[in-house]
Order: C-alpha cells, then structure tokens, then sequence
C-alpha cells in the first residue's frame, strides 16, 4: 500500500476498529496520529512508496515468577503499551533501521551477521534475529524501517522482547509468506538474547509479547510449549493493573539474574535431571538434607518456589475461568510472598541497603492493608525495577499518587491487557 493510501486508511472505520482494540476508546484517536506521523517521519528518510505497519505489545507477568527457565508455567499477558513500525522491502542485501526513540540509525549487512565482540546494543540484537531466521530455515532479505516504541525501558514489561518480535513479524510478511507461528518467534528472539547477547533468557517475554492477550505457557517442552489465552481483562472485574517502577539499581545484577535458573537446575542435578520440572517436591522433602548439602539451602528454596508457583499459575488460571476473581488475587499475592521470602529476588545481596522493590511493596501492602482491597507482587526479573499491583479503579488513582510521591512522578503506570500480540496492522485490520 502506497504511503498517501496508508495514511487515509487509518482513518477508516476498519483501522479504527482495530485501534480501538489495541489501545481503548479513549486513546485510538491519539494512536492514529502516531501512526500517521511515523509514516510521515519514515517517507523523508527512505524512497519506498509501498509500506506496512507493524505493532508488537510489552508484557506483563501475572504469576510464574522465574518458572519458564526450568520449564514450568507461566501467566502474562500483552499490554497497551507497544513498539509500532513502518516498514518497506528494498529489494536489497541490507538492513536499514532508525529507530525514533532511542535516538539510532543503523545498516547491517546480510552478507555478515557475525556479533561484536562486545555482543551487546540493538545491533547485535538485530543480527542475533537475522541469524535465527537462517538458522531455523526461514529467509530473510533487505528491507528499511522506521520503528518507535513507549514500552518502558529497564521496567519489566520486556521493551526488548517487543521489539523482537516487531522485526519477526516483519521478517516473517515480507519474506516467509506470514506462515511462521508465534512459538517460531519466541525461539529466534531467545537465540538472538542467547547467542548474540549472552543472556541467559528463558521464552516467556517474547512468546507474551508475540502471542497476545491474557495467555497461560507451560513450557515443559520448551520446543513446543502449551499456549492457552483466557478471556479475561482486568476492566470486566472494575480493576486496573498498575506497574511502578522503583528506579534502577546501581548494583550490576547480571549475576543474580543468572544465579536464580542456575540455582534451581543445581536442584534438579541431584537426581540427574537438567530442569526442576523433571523433578517433584516430595522427591527434593523426600532426601531434604541431602539435597541442601549438595545445592546449598537458597537453591533448595528457589527450587520450592518453582514447585509452589506452577500450582499457583493453574489456580489462578482456574479462578478466572470460574468467575472466582477474589481467589485470583489471593493467588497473585501468594505469588509474590513467595518471591520475596523463597526466590529472594526483590533486592541483591551485594547492595542491600539499596532495596527499592521492597520499600515500594511494604508501602503497597500498607495502602492495601488500610483499603482492604487489592494484590501486589514484584513484577519481571527483580532484585531491582518493578513491581504490579491489582486495584479496584475507584482507587486506582489514589494508589498511582500515594506511590509518585515515593517513587516519583510519572512512575506508576495503568495497563490493559490487548487481545493481539505483534501482528502487521493492515492484515489485521482488513479482518474487521
């Protein structure tokens, strides 16, 4: 579709429909503008008349707090925050990327996609996912886009994963004939992380992100995990979700996220497995002794914690198809207790006079405690960044400027969950 034609079809009843999905009422109009602006933007850059436009959500973490590692389960779901891009084959051997956000403009060759000896930066990261493609047989090919993106970044709604998973389903229209399926995506995001960046992700933040919705992941084969969306949104119970970021830490923390999965799988060692789902928790009560002896007791915790949280997940799941909404919340709560007590991730041990996750989910849990309504739980990774709280909507506000006063204003912020992960927006919205 011609740039001037892509223009007028956002204002028509088909785009708007799908805005209105995407983004709300209230904001679709806004989203609209945005669009039009990037298409604007991406035509004083690049020659290309024919584009699409691409959207790839963030992600929230429900319950399944550092379960997807070592194969359990996991709920997330996308959110109404997003990476958005125009995009355009060009008939070439390269890749051409600015990216408005973040301030960059970069080329990458296809005839070399080998990482930086750093492997590290949107680069590399790009690369990584190029190398997928080809590795997992898929072909790739030239093209340019111009991406912009208001998915926090360093906040726990997987900003990077969002932007994967815009470039996979770039790559997958142009080049696949749109037959790729989202678990496809999920894994080339994971081996980009993996083998461009060293990061030893697990497949929840990009299948959350490509997926879309309120979805439940059981990854006990990792190849092909169990995927279920539940038709639920924190709107039809009158609540909100509410992410507050707590600040970066100044610590670096690359080696306790890395001691949680390593931890866990030193469990399941014991009885010659590789992951805690190959094991059970009365085989770790069974031999407990033993077991501490030879993983060390916060390994024996976290892998509790493992155990405990997948029981957890399909609980909560169970609730939400039941209508049983207070139950859900008890769940949420116990899911973040657990964190905090068992995994132990809400503050590191090589900073610990520096504990924002936790200074901001005592303050929650006494708002909560005084108003006698709603759940809260670290949210993502830890040890620094963010945490979510579940709150009725006639307190909602009260709650985001009890929490600006601590954390600062502008830092907490009120999430829906969309019904779609990262699509092409024109096949989309022709739909409706």
């Amino acid at each position: 579709m011609k740039t001037d034609e892509t223009i007028r079809f956002l204002e028509s009843e088909k785009a708007g429909k799908l805005m209105t999905a995407l983004y709300g009422e209230e904001a679709a109009g806004e989203n609209i503008v945005r669009y039009q602006n990037l298409i604007n933007d991406f035509r004083k850059h690049f020659p290309e008349e024919d584009v699409l436009l691409f959207t790839s959500p963030g992600r929230t973490e429900i319950s399944g707090n550092h379960t997807d590692h070592n194969h359990g389960k996991v709920l997330a779901g996308s959110i109404n925050l997003d990476c958005v891009g125009v995009a355009a084959k060009n008939n070439s051997t390269v890749v051409n990327i600015v990216s408005v956000t973040y301030n960059q403009s970069f080329t990458i060759d296809l005839t070399d996609l080998s990482p930086s000896d750093k492997k590290a930066g949107t680069i590399d990261l790009v690369k990584g996912l190029l190398k997928g493609f080809l590795e997992k047989g898929y072909q790739i090919g030239g093209f340019n886009a111009y991406i912009t993106s208001n998915v926090i970044s360093a906040a726990g709604v997987s900003s990077s994963a969002s932007f994967e998973m815009l470039l996979c389903s770039i790559l997958n229209t142009f080049f696949n004939d749109s037959r790729m399926d989202t678990v496809a995506y999920a894994h080339i995001g994971r081996f980009a992380e993996n083998v461009y960046w060293d990061k030893a992700s697990g497949l929840l933040d990009q299948m959350a992100c490509a997926v879309g919705g309120l979805i439940t992941i059981d990854f006990k084969n990792p190849s092909q995990p169990v995927v279920e969306q539940i038709d639920f949104d924190f709107a039809s119970q009158n609540h909100s979700l509410i992410i507050v970021n707590t600040g970066k830490g100044h610590a670096d923390l690359s080696a306790d996220y890395s001691s949680v999965p390593a931890e866990m799988k030193k469990v399941a060692e014991f009885f010659g497995k590789e992951v805690c789902a190959d094991i059970s928790e009365e085989d770790v009560i069974g031999r407990l002794n033993e077991v501490r002896e030879f993983a060390g007791d916060r390994s024996v915790l976290r892998a509790l914690h493992f155990f405990e949280e997948n029981k957890r997940v399909d609980a909560e799941v169970a609730a939400l198809k039941e209508g049983r909404f207070d139950e859900f919340l008890s769940n949420i709560t116990a899911s973040g207790n657990s964190s905090w007590k068992w995994l132990q991730n809400c503050f590191t041990n090589t900073s610990f006079q520096e504990q924002g996750i936790t200074v901001a989910l005592a303050l929650t849990e006494l708002f909560i405690a005084r108003k006698k309504q709603g759940a809260c739980r670290i949210h993502g990774g830890g040890f620094a960044g963010v945490i979510m709280a579940v709150l009725p909507n006639e307190i909602a506000e009260e709650y985001i400027s009890y929490m600006e006063k601590t954390m600062g204003e502008g830092n907490a912020y009120r999430m829906s969950i969309r019904p779609y992960g990262s699509i092409c927006f024109n096949t989309v919205a022709e739909q409706y």
